[in-house]
């Protein structure tokens, strides 16, 4: 039982040979294209990843920088700065927008800031604090570029990790299952045309031996036939000849008168 589920149950012909042949064609293909799209994936994987490592190094000191910039700005300005600040906001600048990487056949989410309008704050900070104001604003807008970059990043990651692991199992099931199942059922086929073709010629050597016998008797028969008609020709066949030979090699009973 243990070889019978390790191959296709399947008539074996020759055209199913065929078929299992071109379908083992099919996954080696296929399982070398998997493997080399896992290999680029992989790739990719360790390259997000060490993106993704240096950009939180230095997403540290650039969130300690902007705490910074704006507690210089408070303190120059005023408490009440944050409130003028979100006075003069009515709709945000700064938007982030998303689009898609393609990276071997797998769909990566991407984003991006980008600046839409005019800043209204020019103002703001002009009685005092306008400098550390700037310097505030300036700050977070890098930060803000470094968390939506992070935010890419971790994202590219999880779903290359997610695309490796899917990829992955692919790839071993062709070559731990699918391969090696179409594999037997070949070598199955094979052997089983193997021994039709055996049982063939030994079918077809009995036939001719027996049609060769049947020449045989039949040529001995004519042969005889064909004596028995020569015999006749001379008055005496020879099995009548045969006869008085054996007739006269017997002795004949004394006869008492």
């Amino acid at each position: 039982m243990s070889g019978q589920s390790q191959r296709l149950n399947v008539v074996p012909t020759v055209t199913m040979l065929g078929i299992m042949k071109a379908r083992l064609v099919g996954a080696t293909r296929g399982h070398a294209l998997l493997k080399k799209k896992s290999d680029a994936l992989t790739v990719k994987f360790r390259l997000i990843l060490k993106q993704i490592v240096s950009t939180k190094e230095s997403m540290g000191e650039i969130m300690k920088t902007s705490s910074f910039s704006l507690t210089e700005a408070k303190y120059v300005a005023g408490e009440n700065i944050k409130h003028v600040v979100l006075e003069n906001v009515q709709t945000a600048n700064l938007k982030v927008r998303s689009r898609q990487e393609n990276v071997a056949g797998v769909k990566l989410p991407k984003f991006e800031y980008f600046t839409e309008g005019e800043t209204k704050n020019d103002l703001t900070g002009l009685a005092r604090g306008g400098q550390q104001v700037q310097q505030c604003r300036a700050a977070y807008v890098k930060a803000i570029e470094v968390l939506v970059e992070l935010a890419s990043l971790q994202t590219s990651f999880l779903t290359l990790d997610e695309a490796i692991k899917t990829t992955n199992r692919r790839v071993n099931a062709l070559e731990n299952v699918v391969k090696p199942k179409l594999e037997n059922t070949i070598s199955y086929i094979k052997g089983e045309l193997d021994e039709l073709e055996r049982e063939d010629f030994f079918r077809l050597k009995k036939i001719q031996g027996f049609k060769k016998r049947e020449i045989e008797r039949k040529l001995a028969e004519a042969k005889l036939l064909a004596e028995d008609q020569f015999s006749l020709k001379k008055g005496v066949s020879m099995n009548s000849a045969r006869n008085l030979l054996s007739a006269g090699r017997e002795k004949d009973e004394d006869i008492i008168f």
